[in-house]
């Protein structure tokens, strides 16, 4: 079993950045990673993904505006989110699916804020 804590949330104006991080508890090699977020109001919706090759993949609306990383070494997922728009305001979510046995985890989230 492995936990995930985010960090790195915040506020931030129209056209700034944020890097997100999700430490996990152990060895993340086996799991596939990825980022989710929820808006008040709104369903749960994947933002990027990463296997465990680093193969990724984007929502259409994030495409070339986020990126996501992994360093197996630190144990840690990465989002990079530049030019971010107030619509990206959100709780995002880490999330690790260990194939083997087909299991999810879940962090808690941390708040993403962008003024308008």
């Amino acid at each position: 079993q492995v936990q995930l804590v985010e960090s790195g949330g915040g506020l931030v104006e129209p056209g700034g950045s944020l890097r997100l991080s999700c430490a996990a508890s152990g060895s993340i090699f086996s799991y596939a990673m990825g980022w989710y977020r929820q808006a008040p109001g709104k369903q749960r919706e994947l933002v990027a993904s990463i296997t465990i090759r680093s193969t990724t993949d984007y929502a259409d609306s994030v495409k070339g505006r986020f990126t996501i990383r992994r360093d197996n070494a630190k144990n840690t997922v990465y989002l990079q989110m530049d030019s971010l728009k107030p619509e990206d305001t959100a709780v995002y979510y880490c999330n690790a699916v260990q194939y083997a046995v087909m299991r999810t985890y879940w962090g808690q989230g941390t708040q993403v804020t962008v003024s308008s």
